[in-house]
């Protein structure tokens, strides 16, 4: 058991040891099962032009599980859409859901390593919040991962990063991930 523990994430001893306690007496929770938790992180690419090359699929199906540690998943059309020229069932993107050890690992590594090496980065939006203090994040260039080659890359394309949380509302999902180290963008009066 004791291999098992050295093997967790600094984020998530963190979270344990320092993080509960405070969202604990900041929300008045009495039990920490009640504290908010990660429950998943979702990466999902979408991939337009797998319609008329299927390649496409496979390249960067490879590039997200170098990023992520895992497989991806297909996602299929789920109706057909004549002005896009979909049809139903037709490949359209790839997603990778993580949990657990990989879960804390990935967003520790955003936080500290991918997060800064955007270019001009002065913080997350924290508009980006869907009402159940669950968080959404999109990346321009894939090439802000450290395992990512930009000499291997032919089209720069995005990805978008979900963080699901148990957390009830924004405002306790956002100081949720504040305390995880999100690094929030300050707002000043001027701007």
């Amino acid at each position: 058991m004791q291999g098992a523990d050295r093997l967790m994430s600094f984020l998530f001893e963190n979270y344990k040891k320092e993080i509960v306690p405070i969202l604990m007496k900041e929300m008045g929770i009495k039990n920490p099962l009640g504290v908010p938790k990660l429950e998943k992180i979702v990466l999902n690419v979408g991939l337009g032009e797998a319609l008329k090359d299927k390649a496409i699929i496979n390249k960067v199906g490879k590039e997200l599980a170098v990023i992520s540690g895992q497989k991806p998943v297909v996602t299929l059309a789920r109706k057909a859409i004549a002005g896009f020229k979909l049809r139903k069932g037709n490949i359209i993107g790839l997603k990778v859901t993580l949990r657990g050890e990989r879960m804390y690992n990935f967003l520790e590594k955003l936080i500290t390593i991918v997060l800064p090496r955007v270019k001009d980065f002065r913080g997350i939006s924290p508009r980006s919040f869907d009402g159940f203090g669950n968080y959404t994040l999109g990346i321009r260039e894939k090439i802000v991962f450290p395992e990512i080659e930009s000499a291997e890359i032919g089209k720069v394309r995005g990805l978008e990063i979900t963080i699901v949380t148990t957390a009830k509302n924004n405002k306790t999902g956002k100081r949720f991930l504040e305390l995880l180290g999100m690094p929030f963008e300050k707002r000043s009066e001027f701007g």
